[in-house]
């Protein structure tokens, strides 16, 4: 049977007390929709709900058909491929009946087709001739990933809720998720920031502090509309800023004229020309006449105001980052990295990166590409003096900075200044403030420690410190940069690589981040 889910008025708040959501009004039809929304929204707390893994502070949630769930975080395991599947006790029943020791009950429930199943579901998400008694824990993080999504083929659902299924895949895992999303025909709620599997979603349904807003299309519809919305709460920005700025020169106009009919009395009035009893009376009249006009102007303008800063806030919401940095310097023949037959690896005797060489001249953007396991991290570590080279040579720019997957350069328990200022010791506090400005850490929000950001405040402020300083480095290297990071971040970190003039090196698997940082160059590891 189709797959539905309908949440009528529901209410959830956290142990802590806090409200991610209320009366909360949303349908998810037999179709593949998109949940997007930033950190924090509670897209995840929300397939919980949805699988009655937590319960409503209030409201009703319905499903109709059966559910099945991919996680975010695979665990680690000592089960084998065929317990991960769901399938041992039901490939062992049918051993029993092929070897005359099965029960009755054995024969009853036997479903001769698992086997096949298991083939299929196996090299449908790309791990062909995967041996069933293989331990998991002998797996890549994204391996593991593809096996559970192959339980979920065997197990057929009405509905699939996937929580970020391709976070931790490489490109080939990556394809292999879209594609089985291409050929699903159920119902399926897909949590993810990756814009290539969003674009295979019939629609999308956006996770805000206020609610939830469906959109009928995949992502590229659903950025049409988004533009759309940004260029109707510009236009009503303008509008109430016109309208604000009418209302001030009214009021200015006003006093000017009261100022001068004050002005013409108080001339007649000592000239003796207007009686004194008519004087007190035309005095009082006058006053409260302009009291009211004061209190109706104080009012209008109250109004004129609150839209104006709403058409503000609106904008700030659609509006992408944009980011202007300082020149890093960079000439356009200078070489920021030499590698000379590299070779070496974490274990000395088994080299992972092997007589590789490549360079890097003046502002080039060159990204490193591979499946997992072929040596890019290890790489990268090679390149910045983390590990030793076994063989070969490296030669680097003085000015060169690694944002890792952890942004270990920040030091968790420091505020995003104080990070700044021990980064960048030549920079003073107007130069701190105006950089971590422009990667919207304003005032307060400059203060605030980096163990308390989420994943992408702290990559946005590991930018600020680096590119954003008034030296930014010359070599900018970056380990998987979109990992962990809603959309929302990815476009601002966009924003800023896109305004650095200087080299870049990238590890990623994000096709679409790529291509907006403008990458020119690739070098695939296998």
């Amino acid at each position: 049977m189709p797959g539905s889910i309908s949440l009528k008025a529901v209410s959830y708040k956290t142990p802590s007390g806090v409200t991610l959501f209320s009366d909360l009004d949303l349908s998810f039809a037999p179709v593949r929709t998109g949940l997007i929304g930033r950190n924090g929204t509670g897209k995840t707390t929300l397939l919980k709900l949805l699988l009655g893994e937590l319960a409503p502070s209030a409201g009703e949630i319905v499903v109709s058909g059966t559910l099945g769930v991919l996680r975010q975080a695979v665990q680690r395991s000592d089960a084998s491929v065929a317990e991960a599947l769901g399938c041992a006790e039901p490939l062992a029943r049918l051993d029993r009946l092929e070897a005359g020791t099965g029960s009755l009950e054995d024969a009853e429930v036997a479903d001769w087709l698992l086997p096949a199943k298991i083939e299929t579901a196996l090299a449908d998400v790309g791990l062909p001739s995967l041996a069933l008694d293989r331990p998991t824990a002998t797996l890549s993080g994204g391996q593991r990933t593809r096996l559970s999504l192959a339980a979920l083929l065997i197990e057929q659902p009405d509905m699939l809720l996937l929580d970020e299924p391709t976070n931790n895949l490489d490109r080939d895992g990556r394809i292999a998720v879209t594609e089985l999303l291409k050929r699903w025909r159920g119902g399926a709620i897909v949590v993810s920031h990756d814009r290539a599997l969003l674009r295979e979603m019939d629609a999308i349904v956006e996770l805000t502090t206020i609610g939830a807003r469906t959109y009928g299309g995949n992502w590229d519809l659903y950025q049409e509309r988004k533009a759309i919305e940004l260029a109707a709460a510009e236009q009503g920005l303008a509008s109430a800023e016109r309208t604000l700025g009418e209302l001030d020169r009214k009021t200015q106009l006003m006093r000017e004229r009261k100022a001068k009919k004050d002005g013409a009395g108080a001339r007649k009035a000592a000239k003796g020309d207007i009686p004194r009893i008519m004087l007190g009376g035309m005095k009082m009249n006058a006053e409260n006449t302009s009291g009211e006009q004061a209190k109706l102007g104080e009012r209008r303008r109250a109004v004129a105001s609150t839209a104006l800063a709403a058409a503000k806030a609106e904008v700030e919401v659609l509006q992408p980052m944009a980011v202007k940095l300082e020149p890093s310097g960079l000439a356009r023949g200078t070489t920021v990295l030499q590698l000379d037959r590299l070779t070496g690896g974490p274990v000395p005797e088994r080299p992972v990166i092997r007589n590789l060489s490549f360079a890097i001249t003046g502002p080039e953007r060159v990204a490193i590409t591979g499946p997992n396991g072929s040596g890019k991290t290890t790489l990268l570590r090679l390149i910045t003096g983390a590990l030793v080279p076994q063989s070969g040579a490296v030669r680097i720019a003085r000015r060169q900075a690694l944002l890792d997957q952890e942004v270990s350069l920040l030091d968790p328990h420091q505020t995003i200044r104080e990070n700044y200022l021990r980064l960048n010791p030549g920079d003073g506090e107007t130069t701190a403030r105006s950089a971590l400005a422009r990667f919207m850490f304003r005032a307060d929000a400059a203060l605030k420690p980096v163990g308390q950001l989420s994943g992408g405040e702290m990559l946005r402020a590991g930018l600020a410190c680096t590119i954003g300083s008034g030296q930014p480095p010359e070599l900018l290297i970056l380990d998987e940069p979109t990992n962990h990071l809603d959309i929302h971040a990815i476009e601002a970190v966009e924003a800023g690589l896109s305004a650095f003039d200087g080299a870049l090196l990238v590890v990623s698997h994000d096709r679409d981040f790529l291509e907006a940082i403008g990458i020119q160059r690739e070098i695939v590891l296998n």
